[in-house]
C-alpha cells in the first residue's frame, strides 16, 4: 500500500499519476486531500465547480461531491475507465483522506515531484472550493 501526500500538488497532475498506478494494480492512499490545489483564476474555478455542483436535479442527479477528499477521488475517477471491470477494480483500490489518519501517521508518505506546484500562477486549494459550496 502506497501513501501519497497531496499537499501543494496540482490535483489533475496528481490524479493522472495515481490513475496510472491504480491500473497497474497498486493500492494507493492519498492523504491531505484538502491541501491539493487547482491552478487558474479563482473566480473561473469557482464558477466551474459551482456549475458542476448545481447542475441537475437534487433528487435524480447528476451528483457532484462537495467534500475535498471526494472531489479529488472524483477527479481520479475521471481518468479511469470506471464503467469497465478493470476500472472498477482499480477505483476500489483508492482511498482518499482529508488529513493524515492515525493509522498512517508513522508511515512515510510519498510526494510525486512532477505534481508539485511551483506557485508561479494563481491557484485555489480544494479546501477553499469545498467551503464555498458547503462541503
Amino acid at each position: 500500500m502506497n501513501v501519497i501526500n497531496a499537499e501543494n500538488c496540482v490535483a489533475g497532475r496528481l490524479a493522472s499519476f495515481v490513475a496510472k498506478r491504480l491500473l497497474k494494480g497498486e493500492e494507493i492512499v492519498i492523504v491531505n486531500a484538502e491541501k491539493s490545489i487547482v491552478t487558474g483564476n479563482p473566480k473561473v474555478i469557482e464558477n466551474f465547480f459551482g456549475e458542476k455542483i448545481k447542475r441537475g436535479d437534487p433528487y435524480h442527479g447528476p451528483f457532484y461531491p462537495k467534500k475535498p477528499e471526494n472531489i479529488l477521488r472524483r477527479i481520479v475517477r475521471g481518468m479511469l475507465p470506471y464503467r469497465k471491470p478493470r476500472g472498477r477494480s482499480a477505483y476500489k483500490r483508492l482511498k482518499v483522506y482529508r488529513s493524515v489518519p492515525g493509522e498512517f501517521k508513522n508511515t512515510e508518505s510519498e510526494v510525486i515531484g512532477k505534481a508539485k506546484s511551483k506557485f508561479e500562477c494563481k491557484f485555489v486549494y480544494l479546501e477553499d472550493i469545498s467551503k464555498k459550496f458547503g462541503g
